[in-house]
């Protein structure tokens, strides 16, 4: 995924794009909150907010802290608590 962001006075813009073709934009001026246009097979900016909500409410993610197993073919498996997440390998 790629993201973008740009501030032009009081105006900000926040873009993400993704190879399945998804893409939001959410643009807001000084701290109301954004005006968002997604579209594509996900929604990215929920996907942010259900990040950020979790931030917001536990005061980090669970990346930090996790536990971090590198299995013999590369994958890096993650876990804390009832979290879960891989990533790597061939």
């Amino acid at each position: 995924m790629q993201s973008h962001y740009s501030a032009h006075g009081r105006r900000r813009t926040a873009l993400l794009v993704h190879a399945d073709g998804s893409w939001a934009r959410a643009t807001g001026e000084w701290v109301d909150p954004p005006t968002v246009h997604q579209g594509g097979p996900r929604r990215l900016w929920d996907a942010v907010e259900r990040i950020r909500t979790r931030l917001n409410a536990e005061g980090g993610l669970p990346v930090h802290g996790a536990e971090a197993r590198v299995t013999p073919d590369g994958v890096v498996h993650l876990s804390r608590g009832q979290w879960r997440a891989s990533m790597g390998g061939d």
